[in-house]
């Protein structure tokens, strides 16, 4: 069986919406270590960083998503 790691590697080479979604999701990343690089936070800001974990997430829930429907498109081929 594949490890996780495995199927990514797979995914980020195979499917396009698997790789615009890690695409996305590193771009949020990215977002958010700028945010919270700066020495104070205002309310805004800590909205912003509440935005960005909720769409880091859904993203990384997506993609989670679409791992499981890899590996169990795997268990049922045929050997």
């Amino acid at each position: 069986m594949m490890k996780e790691e495995e199927i990514k590697e797979q995914l980020m080479s195979s499917s396009a919406d698997f790789r615009r979604l890690a695409e996305e999701h590193y771009q949020q990343e990215i977002k958010l270590q700028e945010l919270l690089s700066h020495p104070h936070l205002s309310e805004q800001d800590r909205l912003e960083e509440i935005t960005l974990k909720k769409k880091k997430l859904h993203l990384k829930d997506q993609m989670n998503f679409l791992v499981l429907k890899f590996r169990n498109e795997l268990s049922h081929q045929p050997t």
